[in-house]
């Protein structure tokens, strides 16, 4: 043998002797650009596993990491056809992102599911499983953080120019634990082991600035001008995850902030030997992105409050103008390029932030900046809850950001005089509208300044714009009638639908075609299979399987013992816990049901499964007390032999939108009932209603347009009105209902008399002191006998089944006013005034 041949031979021994490429089959060129082979590469040369070392979880990040590569070259072009056109784009501020798991999205949106399904079967993983290994991002607490994901998705999939800006919070909003019925708290620690989806950005660095000092000189033109000196400086370094739209190249861009400190490390306060000493600021600044919403009922958390909303909101106007200078020389054409929305008052600071930037780093003029911020900004209202409208006490803006105090005294001064050209000065008015609210201790009311420096102010519903317009900021509305407009919430259907209840997805599909995932009003065709008796069936094998899902999953995570009946009707409260939307009264009902049973045990009832699903503000006592008195309700019922499976009730904890996409599925009645006039929009009920649940609801939020796209008979409404609301506020006496209500009065009795906590006597007598004795904020008691009728009419409906289907199929069909899609057609063309710019490859 030549010495050729036996190098040759060696190195053959060697080479069937090392680990073999992890995934490529004989049959398969290892050059190609499969997503198999990226899958594999990804495996070996990013995560450095072979077959014998690699883990489930090694299989979730290579094929994340495998789709974010697939999106990587459209993401460049998309960006670089935005520069190249110079095209007018959207920016969408947002304290929250409730993004919930990206993968599966990502491959709906891609149309890489069931290519991934395919190769992961091939290697012995299930696409499912798979996907359940990631960590939601959870960026948000409710419907405000979920909103501004569903948006993003749109403006996406329609191929608008967008930008959206936030925190890259190291820890979610927490995670929930139930101990004892009690909601405990524990870190959400999400990027423990990094997210495969972002980018860093090391050179999109900016210095955020707070404290110090501000200084007057006069420049070399002879004008006034303001400097903000001796200021403790943070950096925000950017964060980028791509968003891909569905069925188009477009790729867009969620930026999000991460703070650092200036100085990691000080080596004199190290070799003094204060070791704590040395880091002790890299950690005090870097806990400004530590953590979403601080509590603030402390002066520490209202702190570090306002420096988060400064933070995110003075690096994303840094970035956004640094974009824009690179195609142009001066700011006259800003607004024809750029357009800012406000998600809510959180990034209300960008107005007197974006003021300070042109007034004292490029040197325009006051009337030149002012009209460049206020045909920049629009704002986006979500709340009438009075306590929700943020406010800044002065005292802590003098402290923090003394310019911006300056630049607001300004805006106000010049504001309030154009109110007296139609005012005399001793009118009312004029108090009600200042930014700042007079008092022994001074606030600055953020969402007057939103309002006044922004060309728009929408409402997220009909009801919640009129509430607005008429009641809430009256006095806004008449001076300025043409900011105010309505741009009613919407889903993305792609998430809620297609990605979160497959089977219904295929069904539909199988009748009509796949345009409804891009066209939410193509659904309305379904209407006409609605009294096909093999549609029916079809459509509840669909629910029957989504329930036994959630069955399956419920066991998985939870440790309960309850069976629960798949032949139920499956009735889900599920959101953000407060007063206002009543889990409470969903409560009071559950009781009063077992009571029914308890009195009449061989009756004839309709079994009924109550999920409950949702976190409390960790500083909220009565939302938490009312978590505790749900478990203590479900502990009571549950083990009760009298019961069986007639009522079962469960709380189910941490509530995320993964768990969303599994309860929503599976549910039949989708409860909507927070008091009239109290709930801006709501887009659970949206999602509900896509899946075809029923809804029970008031006539609050969303709920009124959900009534008048489905028709009375397809919805089941109660309660007061808002305008009845509103005028029986001053002489509600609840006292009154519980005289007079038997069943209210033993109800409440029985959660006074410690019939579910005979452990704990007493411990919900709060509860009930803020029900008879603390007026009864939310109108529990008025409209608990409402209530019960409306929960009658559901079991009497749910008895007659195809009646039942019909109704369901209807919800769905009738839902296409309610993509997200329409909502982001509406701002961009009412508001933004940007086009979408279709990416070519």
């Amino acid at each position: 043998m030549t010495k050729r041949g036996k190098r040759r031979t060696e190195r053959e021994e060697i080479a069937q002797s090392q680990p073999q490429p992890l995934f490529f089959t004989d049959s398969e060129d290892p050059e190609s650009y499969s997503l198999r082979n990226q899958f594999a590469e990804n495996m070996e040369f990013r995560l450095v596993r072979d077959r014998e070392t690699v883990t489930h979880e090694d299989a979730y990040k290579a094929l994340a990491l495998s789709i974010r590569d697939r999106m990587i070259r459209d993401w460049i072009r998309t960006q670089r056809e935005y520069d190249k056109r110079d095209v007018k784009k959207v920016y969408y501020l947002s304290l929250e992102f409730l993004m919930g798991r990206l993968l599966g999205n990502a491959l709906i949106n891609m149309n890489f599911r069931d290519e991934c399904k395919a190769i992961m079967k091939s290697l012995g993983y299930d696409l499912d499983e798979i996907r359940e290994i990631e960590h939601d991002m959870g960026l948000g607490n409710g419907g405000l953080g979920r909103l501004a994901a569903c948006f993003l998705d749109s403006m996406a999939t329609l191929e608008l120019p967008a930008f959206g800006y936030g925190i890259r919070y190291e820890f979610g909003i927490f995670k929930q634990e139930i101990e004892h019925g009690y909601q405990v708290e524990y870190p959400d620690n999400w990027l423990r082991y990094g997210s495969p989806w972002e980018v860093l950005r090391e050179d999109l660095t900016y210095r955020i600035k707070f404290g110090g000092r501000v200084i007057s000189y006069t420049d070399d033109r002879g004008r006034l001008r303001f400097s903000w000196v001796d200021t403790e400086d943070v950096l925000a370094v950017a964060y980028d995850v791509p968003v891909p739209g569905y069925g188009t190249s477009t790729v867009n861009s969620l930026r999000l902030w991460q703070a650092a400190a200036t100085q990691d490390f000080d080596f004199r306060a190290f070799d003094a030997g204060d070791y704590l000493g040395a880091v002790e600021k890299k950690a005090e600044t870097e806990t400004i992105s530590k953590v979403l919403y601080p509590n603030d009922n402390t002066v520490a958390g209202k702190v570090l409050r306002l420096k988060q909303q400064y933070f995110f909101v003075s690096a994303s106007l840094h970035d956004i103008i640094a974009s824009y200078k690179k195609l142009h020389k001066t700011f006259s054409a800003f607004p024809n390029k750029v357009a800012i929305q406000l998600n809510d008052t959180h990034p209300a600071i960008a107005i007197p932030e974006l003021m300070r930037i042109l007034l004292d780093e490029e040197g325009l003029s006051w009337d030149e900046a002012w009209y460049i911020t206020t045909n920049t900004f629009a704002y986006t209202n979500h709340t009438v809850l009075s306590e929700a409208l943020e406010r800044w006490s002065v005292k802590l803006f003098e402290e923090l950001l003394p310019r911006h105090l300056q630049i607001i005294y300004e805006i106000n001064h010049r504001f309030l005089e154009m109110v007296r050209m139609f005012y005399d000065d001793n009118d009312p008015i004029i108090a009600r509208v200042s930014i700042i609210q007079e008092g022994e201790a001074k606030y600055i009311r953020m969402a007057h300044l939103a309002i006044i420096g922004s060309h728009s102010v929408n409402g997220v519903a009909e009801l919640h714009t009129k509430i607005l317009c008429n009641e809430l900021f009256r006095d806004f509305y008449r001076l300025y009638p043409h900011k105010f407009n309505n741009k009613t919430n919407g889903i993305t259907q792609r998430r809620w639908l297609k990605l979160a209840n497959p089977l219904l997805s295929e069904l539909i599909c199988s009748r009509i075609g796949d345009g409804w995932v891009k066209d939410l009003m193509e659904l309305r065709r379904l209407e006409e299979f609605a009294d096909d008796p093999a549609f029916l069936d079809e459509w509840r094998i669909a629910k029957t399987i989504a329930k036994q899902n959630l069955i399956e999953y419920i066991y998985i995570q939870n440790d309960y013992e309850t069976r629960i009946n798949p032949t139920s009707l499956f009735d889900s409260h599920i959101k953000r816990m407060h007063e206002y939307k009543r889990q409470l009264l969903n409560v009071l009902h559950c009781i009063w049901f077992y009571t029914r049973i308890k009195d009449n045990p061989s009756g004839d009832f309709v079994p009924r499964t109550v999920f409950f699903s949702g976190k409390a503000a960790p500083g909220y006592y009565m939302a938490k007390l009312i978590i505790k008195l749900i478990n203590a309700v479900a502990a009571v019922v549950n083990c009760d032999p009298d019961i069986g499976n007639r009522l079962k009730i469960f709380f189910l904890k941490n509530y995320s939108v993964s768990l969303a996409e599994r309860i929503i599925p599976a549910t039949d009645v989708s409860q909507q009932i927070s008091t009239a006039g109290f709930e801006a929009s709501g887009t659970g009920n949206m999602k509900f209603q896509l899946n075809g649940a029923i809804t029970i609801g008031t006539m609050d939020g969303a709920n009124v347009e959900i009534r008048e796209e489905v028709g009375d008979e397809n919805i089941i409404i109660f309660g007061l009105l808002a305008e009845e609301v509103a005028a029986l506020r001053s002489s509600y006496n609840p006292w009154e209902y519980y005289t007079n209500n038997q069943d209210l009065r033993r109800v409440l009795d029985m959660i006074r008399d410690n019939y579910f906590s005979r452990h704990e006597p007493g411990i919900f007598q709060p509860i009930i002191d803020s029900l008879l004795h603390g007026g009864d904020r939310y109108f529990v008691c008025a409209d608990f006998a409402s209530y019960i009728q409306a929960q009658e009419r559901v079991n009497e409906i749910w008895r007659q089944r195809d009646v039942w289907t019909r109704m369901s199929i209807i919800n769905t069909a009738r839902s296409g006013k309610f993509s997200s899609d329409r909502t982001i057609r509406e701002y961009a063309n009412d508001i933004w005034k940007v086009k979408p710019v279709p990416i070519r490859l």
